[in-house]
């Protein structure tokens, strides 16, 4: 037994004392994979393999473009710099072109927003006008909201404004699919902008909003489409003038100066029932907006019993009816009174005779007349919920 320690631990020390022999002979005996790899035959068959592939498998070619390039460039010839040169350009191309691939799946297919927003970045950072990236990112950008990311907000608003500088400036594209045409991608573009730029500027907002309800797309048949309209009505030329308003008559003997201002406010609630009766009717019995629409169907009532003495005799008739009419444009400032104005105020509850005791609508704390508010009323903020999509998309 002592015998066989003694043998095993000589053994094991003869293994120790080899080690560094067996090291120095790895590092001696030189790898020829890499040089096999690229020797100038391996070259010349990565090349033929590229051209035989690269207009029928160009991922192959690909492949083996990068391959033939990963090899030290050393001592080349004219020739082989020209095929060098010849395959880092076409690789690069032929990215690109693979990204373009990509992002319309990322988009509409995987639904991957910021991963789409990402690899658009990379292709705009190259081609700061293209306008088929534009377009898609521009066009599928009000998707963004839920995620509450405000750099995403800002690109998508960004890419829309410049596509639909570039489609005003004539400029168009072979292919729209998934958007199948120019005015749905008008639409969606305005679209854009109008609903993720309603909380800073609903003046301009409303604008875009108005414009992408005008083309027949998915977007015309949306009641999200008018509840946002509404909204950038109540939140942006409602709440200035009421303000202004306020500020100049309250309190004061009714002048025709204050009757005027107050038809010209009137002009804007009437868009403002305009478009909360569209939501309301394009909603219809769809379960899918029953909480939305309640919310539309309350700011309605409150502004039509606004505009018609508390009463609201003739609402649902209004709703019913709507959609047989087309969108009013933003109303036209009036500058003189109209021959025949209705009522200057809805019902007063005892009001006295002077600016500034009418009944509000609900949801404002002002006790002028009309409501003063600077942010919507009860009801008035559309549901954080998306259009319809174009069609083909998944």
């Amino acid at each position: 037994m002592k015998k066989l320690i003694t043998f095993l631990s000589i053994l094991t020390t003869v293994a120790i004392l080899a080690l560094p022999v067996a090291a120095r002979n790895a590092v001696a005996r030189p790898d020829n994979s890499l040089q096999d790899q690229c020797s100038q035959e391996a070259k010349d068959a990565l090349y033929q393999s590229f051209l035989k592939n690269r207009q029928t498998d160009q991922a192959k070619a690909f492949d083996d473009a990068k391959k033939y390039l990963a090899c030290p460039a050393g001592q080349v010839t004219e020739a082989q710099q020209k095929i060098i040169d010849y395959l880092k350009k076409w690789s690069t191309t032929y990215e690109k072109e693979v990204r373009k691939v990509q992002l319309p799946i990322l988009l509409y297919n995987d639904q991957k927003y910021p991963e789409a927003y990402a690899l658009g970045k990379q292709i705009l950072t190259d081609e700061p006008d293209n306008l088929y990236v534009l377009v898609h990112l521009g066009a599928s950008g009000y998707l963004v909201a839920p995620l509450k990311n405000p750099g995403l907000t800002g690109e998508a608003v960004g890419h829309a404004r410049k596509a639909l500088q570039l489609l005003e400036a004539g400029q168009n594209l072979e292919k729209w699919e998934p958007l199948q045409n120019r005015d749905v991608a008008l639409a969606y573009l305005n679209y854009t902008i109008g609903s993720l730029t309603l909380e800073q500027d609903p003046a301009a907002a409303l604008k875009n909003l108005i414009k992408a309800a005008q083309y027949e797309t998915p977007l015309k048949k949306s009641p999200y489409t008018y509840a946002y309209i509404a909204g950038a009505y109540e939140t942006g030329a409602y709440a200035k003038q009421s303000e202004e308003y306020k500020r100049m008559y309250s309190g004061k003997d009714e002048t025709p100066e204050s009757k005027l201002a107050l038809a010209n406010i009137n002009q804007i609630v009437d868009r403002m029932i305009d478009a909360y009766a569209r939501a309301v009717a394009v909603a219809g019995t769809d379960p899918k907006f029953a909480q939305a629409k309640a919310s539309w169907q309350e700011s309605l009532t409150t502004w039509y019993k606004y505009r018609n003495s508390d009463k609201t005799d003739g609402m649902n008739e209004l709703v019913a009816g709507i959609l047989t009419k087309p969108l009013p444009p933003e109303p036209t400032p009036l500058t003189v009174l109209p021959a025949s104005t209705p009522a200057a105020t809805p019902a007063t509850n005892n009001a006295t005779g002077t600016n500034g005791t009418a009944t509000a609508p609900a949801g404002t704390t002002t006790t002028t007349k009309p409501a003063t508010t600077t942010t919507p009323a009860t009801g008035t903020k559309p549901a954080p919920a998306k259009p319809d999509k174009p069609r083909n998309r998944r």
